[in-house]
């Protein structure tokens, strides 16, 4: 599986500086062999990998109110031992916000290295950002457990300053690509 999630970091085109750096040292930590997913709640290992899926359709993007880090953020998760980000991505989406994926789990389009905030704050999270495209229509029926509630947001209407820290460069990311893929 080690080699799989360096094929998915390895699959990303860096947006800018910052990614180029977040890859060189994504591969740098998978190839040290250290473990790469939680064992153990909240925080080991400190530094673990996170499948983030944003759900976007027609210039929105939706967005959970997250209890524990109290941020709005795309829904996601910890990839299990053993695991493909991608079948976290499958898993998650059903467990988070009770539907599935209308198609097959892409390369996800971005990664990071954040340092955690809010009630469980103090670790590090290695996230894989995939795009899930689904209907604004689609009902859905979110984790109360987990979430605060759950909301649409037009791209340019994304609460940034309460989001995680690298939602713009996402958004600007997929806007990019989505200007690629049109062309």
């Amino acid at each position: 599986m080690r080699q799989k999630i360096r094929d998915e970091i390895l699959s990303i085109s860096p947006f800018d500086d910052r990614e180029r750096h977040d890859v060189s040292n994504c591969l740098a930590w998978v190839d040290s062999g250290v473990e790469l997913c939680r064992v153990a709640k909240p925080a080991t290992p400190p530094k673990h990998l996170v499948s983030y899926f944003a759900v976007v359709d027609d210039g929105h993007v939706l967005l959970v109110d997250h209890r524990n880090a109290q941020l709005w953020l795309p829904p996601g998760g910890h990839v299990e031992p053993g695991e493909h980000p991608r079948v976290t991505v499958a898993r998650e989406l059903e467990e988070e916000l009770g539907f599935a994926a209308p198609h097959p789990i892409g390369a996800p389009l971005l990664v990071t290295v954040t340092a955690t905030v809010g009630l469980t704050a103090g670790h590090t999270d290695v996230s894989l950002w995939y795009l899930v495209r689904a209907s604004r229509h689609q009902a859905i029926k979110f984790d109360e457990r987990e979430f605060v509630g759950v909301r649409w947001f037009p791209f340019d209407e994304v609460p940034l300053e309460r989001a995680d820290p690298h939602m713009k460069r996402f958004l600007s990311k997929l806007a990019l690509s989505e200007k690629t893929c049109a062309a």
